[in-house]
């Protein structure tokens, strides 16, 4: 009752202070902007009375760990669980289909939030993908295909059956649910070794041998579960709910580059790209036999009656797009794969060179951050013999001071800067290509069109 009573005087006295100024929520100073953002606060014995009511098939009592967590989700991090909030009901039909279908606890379906956000392409540092966090193996045992063009990690549907799968066979195995949990986050050779040390086969009795991201891995499960299904008892609203985009599938037996495909077809890129996140570069490759693209229902009819146009134009695009995903950073396309062993002398530099190819991809390839290499290690290395054109490697094989051409213009390649370019033409300087193409910066990207003249 006295927590209503100071939450009352808040309002009245904020509303007085907008009557007397007359002022808007524009011009209110930051400080005495009211805050909607009430966060209650309950007793432990009140969060655990409100979580033993949710009868869960997976039993994980309430605990100081578990309390712990609703607090994060609940008061420090709010925006997140929102956030989930928001982005449930895009996701939650799939999962809730698929878990029915393969008789899996329905409350499975909040294991998406704490692997990855509800965000289908999420990559982790340990290169796990989409909303259940698939690593390519476990991933490519389960039957998703994993290639250059296409990564189904990042499919909610074939992802969801997938995770699905695997959870049956864990739990087939281990015969419990919180110890299912921990296998799908750490291994189950992990859980397995943590039962024999312990010689017990209960989360809480192994707690202290599993590695200690699944320690916290089982309370976060309970937490977020709690946090979702007692939103609104913790002032959780949400007015911006995200929905499924209606769409329809259309058979696929072609090379279709995405944004040649929506300029043909008048449909948005980006709603396509949403509807179809595991095409990873925005192209199907040309032995795509049978694919199942998705494409906004309102744009079906549209399709169907321009649809040798549309597939004509998806398919021209294939030079473009060869010619983009060629350069790349970090690009694969189309090159063979060379394993080198650093010896003593070299640098980044010197191998970059020796190999003709960049060493931001380099980096990329081998996930190396700064410069540092050492004597031993294996460097991956991706090599064609149409990676680059020769005056990409070294900038003193272009052609100086040369007149600018009668076109007044310059395509930008890879590893161009805006000294390079200015060197080529007479009377041409930096400041000259910023102002005409009115730059804010000195970034480049392959591609750019840039005025010469």
């Amino acid at each position: 009752m006295k927590r209503l009573h100071w939450a009352l005087l808040l309002v009245f006295t904020s509303f007085s202070f907008i009557q007397q100024g007359h002022a808007t929520n524009d011009t209110i100073p930051e400080e005495f902007k009211p805050s909607y953002d009430y966060a209650p606060d309950f007793s432990y014995e009140e969060l655990q009375a409100r979580y033993d009511k949710l009868d869960l098939e997976i039993d994980i009592s309430f605990n100081d760990q578990v309390k712990a967590f609703i607090n994060y989700f609940t008061v420090r991090n709010r925006d997140y669980t929102r956030e989930m909030i928001r982005r449930r009901e895009v996701y939650f039909p799939i999962f809730e289909k698929y878990l029915k279908e393969y008789d899996l606890p329905e409350e499975l379906k909040y294991l998406p939030i704490i692997e990855s956000g509800l965000n289908p392409g999420a990559v982790s540092g340990p290169k796990a993908v989409g909303l259940w966090q698939f690593m390519s193996p476990t991933a490519k045992q389960q039957g998703l295909q994993i290639d250059w063009y296409i990564d189904e990690r990042m499919d909610p549907e074939k992802s969801t059956e997938a995770a699905c799968q695997y959870i049956k066979w864990l739990y087939g195995i281990l015969g419990d649910w919180k110890m299912t949990l921990a296998a799908y986050n750490s291994g189950i050779g992990n859980v397995q070794r943590a039962m024999r040390r312990s010689n017990k086969n209960d989360f809480w009795d192994v707690y202290k041998y599993l590695p200690r991201e699944t320690r916290s891995y089982v309370p976060q499960f309970a937490a977020i579960l709690y946090a979702m299904e007692y939103a609104d008892e913790h002032n959780l609203f949400v007015d911006d709910l995200q929905y499924p985009i209606d769409f329809e599938e259309i058979e696929v037996n072609q090379f279709v580059y995405l944004k040649a495909f929506a300029d043909e077809s008048g449909m948005d890129l980006g709603t396509l790209e949403k509807l179809n996140p595991a095409i990873k570069k925005g192209a199907l490759p040309a032995n795509s036999k049978g694919f199942k693209l998705k494409i906004p229902k309102d744009g079906m009819a549209l399709y169907e009656t321009n649809r040798e146009n549309i597939l004509a134009k998806a398919e021209e695009g294939r030079k473009e797009f060869e010619k983009m995903a060629t350069n790349m950073p970090g690009s694969t396309f189309g090159k063979e794969k060379v394993v080198y062993r650093v010896v003593s002398g070299d640098v980044l530099g010197t191998i970059a060179r020796k190999h003709q190819v960049r060493i931001e991809d380099l980096r990329a390839w081998n996930n190396i951050k700064g410069s540092m290499i050492k004597v031993g290690q294996r460097l991956n290395i991706y090599t064609g013999p149409d990676f680059l054109s020769d005056n990409t490697i070294v900038t003193a094989k272009k052609v100086l001071n040369q007149p600018i051409p009668s076109s007044k213009e310059y395509i930008v390649e890879p590893g161009d800067t805006l000294w390079d370019i200015s060197r080529m033409y007479e009377g041409l300087t930096i400041e000259r290509i910023k102002e005409l193409n009115d730059l804010n910066s000195t970034s480049l990207k392959p591609g750019m069109k840039l005025k010469i003249g």
